[in-house]
């Protein structure tokens, strides 16, 4: 056995090794550039305005069993606008007012809200 060569091999596979590792991580952050770019564009800012008409997403409805109840309710009033997204709402039925955070908010375009549950029959006629 010759020590010499087999240092010098493991020498080579280290080496190669390090490349590898050293390629393997510039593409894992060229792709998570990539994504973020990619993601970026599909935000779209929500700017609201005094007066204007919302819905509030409800985040612990997960909690109560009904699968296809909408997890939006309202509409609400924007009352007054904060900097860093803090949002003043009114509850328009019973004119309470509280602050939630402008990312769990988005516009309501009308309509009306019907928040009675009904229930649906999928029996043949």
């Amino acid at each position: 056995m010759d020590l010499q060569a087999v240092g010098e091999a493991r020498k080579m596979q280290l080496n190669e090794l390090e490349e590898r590792r050293l390629f393997s991580y510039e593409n894992a952050k060229l792709y998570k550039e990539k994504t973020k770019r990619w993601h970026d564009q599909k935000i779209h800012e929500r700017v609201f305005e005094k007066g204007q008409k919302v819905l509030l997403f409800n985040s612990r409805l997960k909690l109560f069993p009904g699968k296809l109840k909408s997890r939006w309710s309202g509409p609400f009033t924007v009352v007054e606008v904060y900097p860093f997204e803090v949002v003043t709402v009114r509850e328009d039925q019973s004119g309470k007012e509280f602050k939630v955070n402008g990312q769990r908010l988005k516009h309501y375009w009308g309509g009306e809200v019907d928040r009675e549950k009904t229930s649906i029959s999928l029996k043949d006629a």
